[in-house]
């Protein structure tokens, strides 16, 4: 890409607070970004080819949203930790296997999308981010859902198309959880503890392409709890 159209980008965005540079094949993270750290508040570098993030992306203390999906990261610097105003990490489609312990810092974060990247574990350490409302890991490798993610604040977990087979009964203490989805996992049906349906604040429990019938569920103590929950849920939106 031509120096003078990322010059024109770059004078778009000291004003606008938003840089938005897709589908360009960047190998690196633009470095000129650099003299906007005061300005920018939202950045968006998606389908390019970056491999690293650099250090320096702490600098922009501004930032709301960084969407760095379909590019190859395959990791997270520290100083990712310092962007306290970060509501919007979107880093779906990378080679992303584990993140930096410093991501816990991240106070202000409502979205978190790591879906399509090459999990194999639950990353540990989120139970610190507050308000967050979604946590995506769908299309990644995970095998199953530990007992630290009752400390998750989150509305949402996301976790279709993993390879999960056991699910922590501990799931259902999440104070805010309302969303589980779980489509396209290696359930059994004996797999689902009974106080997620039972004792539990999920009104929306998505278990379809497991290894059992979702009829079935029926069958499981609480459930009949659980469509109290998911009725009362779907009248209030109708």
């Amino acid at each position: 890409m031509g120096n003078s159209a990322l010059k024109s980008h770059l004078e778009t965005s000291q004003k606008t607070g938003v840089f938005q540079l897709t589908a360009k094949g960047l190998q690196e993270f633009p470095e000129e970004l650099q003299r906007l750290t005061a300005n920018l508040r939202t950045v968006d570098l998606s389908g390019n080819k970056i491999e690293v993030l650099p250090a320096a992306v702490g600098n922009f203390l501004l930032l709301k949203s960084l969407t760095m999906n379909s590019n190859r990261l395959t990791s997270l610097p520290s100083e990712i930790g310092k962007l306290k105003k970060l509501e919007t990490l979107s880093l779906s489609g990378n080679r992303i296997v584990q993140l930096p312990s410093t991501l816990g810092q991240l106070k202000a974060l409502r979205t978190l999308n790591l879906s399509g990247n090459q999990f194999l574990e639950f990353p540990p350490g989120l139970g610190t981010l507050r308000h967050l409302d979604l946590l995506d890991l769908s299309r990644n490798q995970i095998r199953n859902v530990p007992a630290a993610v009752s400390e998750l604040q989150t509305i949402e977990i996301n976790l279709n198309q993993n390879q999960i087979s056991v699910l922590s009964a501990e799931v259902s203490q999440c104070p805010r959880l309302k969303v589980l989805r779980l489509e396209e996992n290696c359930l059994e049906l004996s797999s689902i503890p009974e106080s997620i349906l039972g004792d539990s604040h999920v009104s929306l429990f998505s278990v379809e392409g497991n290894l059992f019938e979702v009829k079935n569920l029926r069958d499981l103590v609480g459930y009949n709890k659980y469509m109290e929950r998911f009725t009362a849920t779907k009248m209030k939106f109708a």
